[in-house]
């Protein structure tokens, strides 16, 4: 009797998330453990890279080497045990010995659930509920703050400056730039700015 599902991780040998998560739903489906096992997925970022002037968008695994799996749990029926949630034998031996797989990670290759905010931290509910795998956006860029750029589009194209401020989330950098004798903040584009070769 399935009382509850919990998220669960599997580690899986390195480059193999796809093929696992893939032999995992295709045991499912031919095995009729709709029930049992509920859901796989391989949390990726999308990660947006500034570099040199151009904006290139790349998907890429948050976990390389895990997969997450949400399994149906069943009170244990060992004595003493009985508030205990438990993996039903049959599913943890259809995940354990699919091809790929090392273990579930836990004590002792037990396996353990996600809490509430690792399921939240790694974004494993806002996958489920999409089509895809992509949990979050990162944007990454090849200056940080306190580094020496060179501001390359604009009316201030050619000007240095110092990043002082960088924002991902709206897509700007603030630099302090040497102007007409004072020192001034632009706020720019990420990709209107490079570091400054040493």
């Amino acid at each position: 009797m399935a009382a509850e599902a919990r998220w669960y991780i599997i580690h899986t040998y390195s480059g193999y998330e796809n093929k696992v998560a893939e032999n995992i739903e295709k045991f499912v489906e031919n095995r009729k453990m709709h029930d049992k096992i509920l859901g796989v997925c391989i949390p990726l970022e999308k990660v947006v890279e500034v570099r040199d002037d151009k904006t290139v968008e790349v998907e890429r695994k948050m976990f390389p080497g895990y997969v997450i799996v949400k399994l149906a749990v069943e009170y244990s029926d060992k004595e003493g045990e009985e508030n205990v949630l438990k993996v039903p034998d049959e599913t943890w031996h259809a995940i354990r010995y699919t091809r790929g797989v090392t273990g579930f990670v836990g004590p002792d290759g037990r396996p353990v659930p996600l809490t509430e905010d690792e399921i939240r931290r790694f974004g494993v509910e806002e996958v489920e509920s999409s089509d895809s795998n992509v949990a979050r956006t990162v944007t990454e860029v090849a200056y940080e703050v306190g580094d020496l750029v060179t501001i390359t589009d604009g009316l201030m194209e050619g000007n240095s400056g110092v990043v002082e401020a960088i924002d991902t989330e709206n897509n700007t950098v603030r630099v302090i730039i040497s102007f007409m004798g004072k020192e001034a903040p632009v706020e720019l584009a990420l990709n209107q700015v490079k570091r400054a070769i040493d």
